[in-house]
């Protein structure tokens, strides 16, 4: 599969996944506001491909600062950070990343200007490989519910596109698949911009992984029916009492698979755990362009014009409705967060 992301030639290219599954193109970004605005469109998306990407963004902008002073490196690279943390408010990887490339800043206030840049550029291209590792770490320990001959579900895209590569929720199928289990993956196709359709099917359709795409409303009905077996999706934000902020709709597939007794995993990174904020309530919900409801992927007006358009792109999932959290170090407990993390 062609990387999601990646540091080429002194610039970051980008896997345009709104094209996808059409057309395969890359944009090559030129400079830093490029892989924003990328962030902001959807181009690229996916927690941990967000964090990456911005990291990727930061060392490249870094890279152009002309002012050798360091008063003059640390007030423009300042910018630079506000500039990607301003892109998506609810992915915590975003402002991990950033975080982790202001402390190797702050860490060579020592060094020459040079060499501050060049360990940026390497300091993102580390969390670029550790994020594959991770991801592979976290497939293995969630393999382990997968039996074989489950239908699993899925919501939106938590795949080798929403991460540096392999995935979390998926990565978790892609391991159980490695390990021979007989398995069939549901896809819901996640409106409004239609990640599941577009993006997961593909993805295991590309894998040679058997998925049926189902609308988003026929969920309640496959579970009704014993034809899905345990739900698996990803996460944007985990809350420190083990509350979720994933793709809008989630939140309705974790009450259908608790009416009808199937467990509902998340599968995240340790940086989507944010100790920090202490439940769903605080977690900041981006709200985006009503278009992406009034128009279909082709553009065409499907909706009254001039209608009331509520678009939130995330809804926050209760603890109560989830069975546990995959992660690179094991599955834990939402209600156990807090002990192990702290």
């Amino acid at each position: 599969m062609i990387p999601t992301v990646e540091w080429k030639e002194g610039r970051v290219w980008v896997l345009d996944q709104s094209l996808l599954p059409r057309k395969i193109e890359r944009v090559v970004c030129e400079d830093y506001r490029m892989v924003a605005q990328a962030i902001r469109d959807l181009r690229v998306r996916g927690a941990p491909a967000i964090g990456v990407t911005a990291a990727l963004g930061i060392a490249l902008g870094a890279q152009a600062i002309t002012d050798q002073t360091d008063a003059g490196f640390r007030k423009a690279f300042s910018a630079i950070c506000q500039e990607m943390a301003g892109t998506r408010p609810t992915a915590v990887n975003l402002f991990w990343a950033i975080d982790r490339m202001r402390r190797v800043a702050e860490e060579s206030t020592s060094l020459p200007i040079p060499l501050i840049q060049s360990r940026l550029v390497e300091e993102a291209q580390a969390m670029l490989e550790e994020d594959l590792s991770i991801n592979r770490a976290l497939g293995r320990h969630g393999s382990a519910i997968i039996q074989d001959g489950y239908h699993i579900l899925t919501h939106c895209n938590a795949g080798a596109l929403a991460t540096a590569g392999y995935g979390t929720a998926l990565g978790v199928v892609r391991a159980a698949w490695e390990q021979r289990k007989r398995i069939h993956v549901f896809a819901d196709e996640t409106r409004p911009v239609l990640q599941g359709a577009r993006l997961t099917a593909w993805e295991l359709q590309q894998d040679g992984i058997p998925v049926t795409l189902i609308t988003d409303n026929a969920a309640g009905a496959f579970m009704r029916q014993g034809m899905i077996q345990v739900c698996l999706v990803g996460a944007d934000r985990i809350a420190a009492n083990g509350d979720v902020a994933n793709k809008i709709g989630t939140y309705t597939v974790a009450v259908l698979a608790k009416a009808h007794g199937i467990p509902f995993y998340v599968a995240a990174p340790l940086s989507s755990i944010d100790m920090k904020t202490p439940s769903g309530a605080q977690i900041p919900i981006e709200q985006r362009a009503s278009a992406e409801i009034t128009c279909g992927f082709g553009g065409s007006s499907i909706a009254p014009d001039g209608i009331e358009i509520l678009n939130p792109a995330f809804d926050i999932t209760p603890a109560e409705f989830v069975t546990g959290i995959i992660t690179e170090q094991g599955i834990v407990r939402p209600e156990d967060l807090a002990v192990q993390f702290q």
